[in-house]
């Protein structure tokens, strides 16, 4: 039987998600992905309605899901991190502990526990293995009014590189990158510019984003990402920018 690939995508719903996902589809692809809801754009997907906001149960899921697969059905298996929450912009005193702790869980914390289920799952089925974080400049530079997001993918890129210090130490060792993947026109961005500007002083900056058309679309992020996935170097270097590709 013909080899397969598996691809894992989480916010898998909207956005570039959706598009990376959409772009992955292809007859020797398996593509899942996990969401708070389905996506009628993803014919030929299968998509697990699995809110990360409770991400035990979501890593339980996709472990036990791919213990279930048989040894060398795949080629290879890859777990896009690409799940995201941005609580309304303020700092973190005017901001509710409930939103808080959501951007924390969803863009962290199921990050950590996908990628120890995928991790400890995969060992056994043989094929070249690759975790792939969707992470943000503002992981690499605080913003006033973003401390929660900020936090979430300053974690990502730390955890990706602990991780990658850990797989190189294996034979057969995953190989893992945490990504920026550019400036995206998103429901993010939208949430942005029309947050109030005395809770989040970089409001303008956002807008002027917009108003220059320095957005890429989310099809053509997702396209920017997936060819920085298929370089032959991915993992070679743990934090990475498309725009630096």
């Amino acid at each position: 039987m013909k080899q397969q690939h598996l691809y894992i995508v989480t916010g898998a719903s909207r956005g570039m998600g959706e598009a990376i996902a959409r772009q992955l589809i292809a007859p020797d692809h398996v593509v899942i992905g996990i969401s708070r809801r389905t996506s009628a754009h993803l014919p030929g997907a299968e998509q697990w309605e699995q809110d990360l906001a409770d991400p035990l149960a979501a890593a339980r899921r996709l472990q036990a899901w791919l213990e279930a697969q048989d040894a060398g059905r795949f080629a290879s298996a890859t777990l896009i991190n690409n799940a995201g929450v941005v609580p309304p912009p303020g700092p973190v005193e005017a901001t509710s502990l409930e939103s808080l702790s959501n951007a924390l869980r969803v863009g962290l914390e199921a990050t950590l526990l996908l990628s120890s289920a995928f991790l400890r799952a995969t060992e056994a089925l043989g094929g070249a293995r690759r975790i792939l974080n969707i992470s943000s400049g503002l992981g690499r530079r605080a913003m006033a009014g973003s401390a929660a997001y900020c936090a979430a993918k300053a974690g990502m890129d730390n955890l990706s590189r602990a991780m990658a210090l850990d797989e190189a130490a294996k034979a057969g060792g995953a190989r893992i990158v945490s990504l920026a993947p550019g400036i995206i026109d998103t429901d993010m961005q939208a949430d942005l510019r029309a947050a109030d500007p005395k809770g989040f002083p970089d409001r303008a900056v956002f807008v002027g984003f917009k108003d220059s058309g320095a957005l890429t679309s989310p099809d053509e992020a997702a396209s920017r990402v997936l060819r920085f996935l298929a370089r032959p170097d991915f993992g070679q270097t743990v934090l990475a920018d498309v725009r630096d590709a």
